[in-house]
């Protein structure tokens, strides 16, 4: 499981297609975040920290753990 998919449910969100919807993208932004083909645009990241409950840095670091 990836970060970003452990960060979603342990914050509460059950879909996907919800984080779409508040963050303001398609459920396949998030469905390629989430299996690390893609990354959320800079824009995107303070909104994200807020849902996930974490920091920027946070989220930045996950995804350098992510990639090695």
């Amino acid at each position: 499981m990836t970060v970003m998919r452990e960060r979603r449910l342990r914050g509460g969100i059950p879909t996907q297609r919800e984080v779409a919807k508040i963050v303001g993208v398609k459920e396949s932004a998030v469905s390629k975040w989430e299996r690390g083909l893609a990354k959320p645009r800079a824009s995107k990241l303070p909104i994200l920290a807020k849902l996930y409950g974490c920091t920027i840095e946070e989220l930045l670091a996950d995804d350098i753990q992510q990639a090695q």
